[in-house]
């Protein structure tokens, strides 16, 4: 897949996120947040964020997608896409930008609100200097 989506790609991935986005769990910032990732043979996994009273317990919706994929085998992605209700869209957070690069540090994303903005970025242009295992030795 290229660095750009087309725009069916990215009309796909924003309601496949939205979707997600109505699952979340957000009784405490009620800040909801969808993720969508696309896989190599065109699948989608979605994830939404999950909030919890003890605050360091939260997780991303990115990282959920992330984990859930994993969790079924799968370790390439070609696309995220994520929604918020934030204007400008939000982007993902620090540490999903590193989780995320763990597995894609090339990854096309696809940054849309629930007003209709939508913005395409790539995650090295996020996190342009990711930790790897290259930092490891």
């Amino acid at each position: 897949m290229t660095n750009q989506l087309s725009a069916a790609e990215a009309k796909r991935l924003v309601a496949e996120a939205k979707k997600a986005r109505e699952q979340a769990y957000t009784p405490y910032s009620h800040f909801q947040v969808g993720a969508a990732l696309l896989l190599p043979d065109g699948s989608v996994v979605r994830g939404c964020n999950v909030e919890n009273v003890s605050y360091g317990l939260c997780i991303c919706a990115e990282r959920v997608a992330v984990v859930t994929a994993v969790a079924s085998g799968h370790r390439e992605f070609s696309a995220l896409g994520v929604i918020t209700a934030s204007s400008p869209p939000a982007a993902p957070c620090g540490m999903c930008r590193q989780m995320l690069a763990e597995f894609a540090s090339d990854l096309p994303i696809v940054l849309a609100n629930m007003q209709g903005e939508v913005e395409q970025i790539n995650l090295r242009d996020l996190l342009p200097h990711a930790f790897s295992a290259r930092d490891l030795v």
